[in-house]
């Protein structure tokens, strides 16, 4: 496959606005309140939710998770790559039916985890399906050969082990 899939909206480059990080971040937030909260998504006739809490300046953590790094919730920083790609989570959620998008199910935990990689533009958004409702938990690049390697042997077994169904 050559190109991105023509439904993958553009990037939001920080450049954009002049190195200025403030308006960056409202612009960034409004494709986010868009695309989450002004609207309501579904994925695979689950409607989508948000993890709102801890709000940071206003935010939800959704929001947070989609833009920034780090394992404990107030010591995130904003990557510059997640934050370019922030028009990209909805339209990999409702396009998992392309071929060019791998979508399974792993176990993080006690939780159930959706992963939808679109792998040939190095991108993973995982959910967290709550029964009720489904959650964005979080979407970044996937650069490093052996996690490329994980995600497609992972995949491969969850399609092995879901052939039956």
């Amino acid at each position: 496959m050559s190109g991105p899939p023509e439904w993958l909206p553009e990037l939001e480059p920080f450049d954009k606005y002049g190195g200025d990080w403030d308006k960056y971040l409202e612009a960034l937030y409004s494709f986010f309140k868009n695309d989450f909260i002004d609207s309501k998504p579904y994925f695979k006739g689950s409607r989508l939710g948000l993890k709102k809490h801890p709000v940071e300046h206003g935010k939800e953590a959704t929001f947070w998770h989609l833009i920034s790094e780090g394992k404990e919730e107030e010591e995130r920083i904003p990557d510059l790559r997640r934050c370019e790609r922030i028009r990209w989570p909805r339209p990999v959620i409702e396009n998992d039916g392309d071929p060019a998008v791998k979508v399974w199910e792993n176990k993080r935990k006690l939780e159930t985890r959706i992963l939808i990689w679109l792998e040939q533009e190095e991108y993973l958004v995982v959910l967290a399906d709550r029964k009720e409702y489904i959650l964005p938990w979080t979407a970044y690049l996937v650069t490093r050969d052996h996690q490329k390697r994980k995600l497609e042997r992972e995949y491969q077994r969850y399609k092995k082990a879901n052939v039956a169904l």
